[in-house]
């Protein structure tokens, strides 16, 4: 099946989505650009690195040398898309919520945070399998 290695970041994809429809009054507001480093954008970090890292871990099988590139793009793409989408979503839909250029930035960020974290796991995952 085609998702069977997608779960995780569909399920993620998810729960983003669900975090960033909840109200804003709930976080802290951000009055200049200085508070861009906030813990919101850490927050913006971490959940679209997260995302990035999973769909890349979903590609696991099919990253091999020929089309790393391919995927990754693919994966850091996806990620930005949808956290662009999720920004649209908060300015134009999401009651109490309002889309922020700055959280679009951080969660391209985040995307390439994952990409990042996700070369070491791999070269571990593919050490052990040459074992197996």
């Amino acid at each position: 099946m085609f998702l069977k290695g997608y779960w995780p970041a569909l399920a993620w994809s998810l729960i983003i989505l669900l975090l960033t429809g909840l109200p804003g009054d709930i976080f802290p507001e951000i009055k200049s650009f200085w508070d861009w480093l906030s813990p919101d954008k850490v927050v913006h970090l971490f959940i679209f690195g997260a995302l990035s890292f999973l769909i890349l871990f979903g590609y696991r099988d099919k990253y091999e040398r020929g089309n790393r590139i391919k995927l990754v793009l693919t994966a850091v793409v996806i990620t930005v898309l949808y956290g662009i989408l999720t920004e649209l979503l908060q300015r134009y839909i999401f009651i109490g919520r309002s889309g922020n250029l700055f959280d679009a930035l951080a969660d391209a960020i985040g995307a390439l945070l994952g990409w990042w974290l996700f070369i070491p796991v791999f070269k571990k995952l593919k050490s052990k399998k040459a074992y197996y």
